[in-house]
């Protein structure tokens, strides 16, 4: 059991840090409560409407380019480390995987979300 007392040392000190640096700033923040405070801030833009209302289609095109590049990158960076293992089968796999992501930037390029306006 003596090789788990660190183990629990690391959970205890995990555990208070957060609560104890939590504490002490909330005994040590400076307390001027205001309207201008409580009120919705969006970039130094003085909110115009209210914050449930519906978004284009773009924004959600433009989180389908970034999952695009993501599973790109996710899938290029080990195959790029591995390459001199992997040989021509690793070469076909990934161009193969590169043709596949092109279907996926062409939808995005049909649908307008590489065009700003």
């Amino acid at each position: 059991m003596r090789g788990y007392v660190p183990i629990l040392l690391l959970l205890l000190i995990a555990g208070a840090l957060p609560l104890a640096v939590w504490t002490l700033s909330r005994l040590l923040r400076p307390r001027f409560p205001s309207a201008a405070k409580a009120s919705p801030y969006e970039c130094g833009i003085t909110p115009t409407s209210e914050a449930r209302e519906k978004f284009s289609v773009r924004y959600y095109l433009v989180a389908v380019l970034f999952l695009v590049f993501d599973v790109e990158t996710v899938f290029l960076t080990p195959w790029a480390l591995q390459s001199k293992e992997l040989g021509l089968f690793g070469l076909v796999e990934i161009g193969l995987f590169l043709f596949l992501l092109l279907f996926g930037y062409g939808y995005i390029w049909s649908k307008g979300a590489l065009t700003w306006e």
